[in-house]
């Protein structure tokens, strides 16, 4: 598992949050995100696949929240949304896993094993959309 680095690669046009080629799943409690991770790693993701991102990264990093402000990134189309989600379950104490998993037969090995876990919400960043998953 690698730390979370905000690369302007993961960045829209617009300057929001969009990771292509990745699931990005939020946690309640940072275990359940951890146990996640290890049991991604037994099931052949390599570690350099898959970031912790603690409530504090998602807030300053992804959501450019500062302190308790209000102040986040821009809320362009359903990306902006989804910023706005990820920073009010991130104020909740929610952690999240981010995963390289570029194919669909990715994503579904990703969720085969994150759905063993309570998961509150998952997205994956495609070119030119985004996805729910459940």
């Amino acid at each position: 598992m690698k730390a979370f680095a905000l690369h302007p690669k993961m960045l829209s046009l617009q300057g929001v949050f969009y990771p292509t080629g990745y699931a990005f799943i939020m946690f309640p409690e940072a275990a359940q995100a951890e146990q996640a991770a290890r049991e991604l790693e037994d099931s052949g993701f390599p570690g350099q696949a898959i970031t912790l991102l603690t409530p504090d990264a998602i807030l300053r990093e992804i959501g450019q929240v500062d302190g308790d402000s209000d102040v986040t990134l821009p809320s362009v189309g359903t990306e902006g949304a989804t910023v706005h989600k990820y920073v009010d379950l991130a104020r909740e104490g929610h952690h999240a896993l981010m995963v390289h998993a570029p194919s669909e037969k990715d994503t579904e090995r990703v969720m085969a094993v994150v759905r063993k876990h309570p998961f509150s919400y998952a997205q994956k960043y495609h070119m030119l959309a985004m996805e729910d998953l459940e």
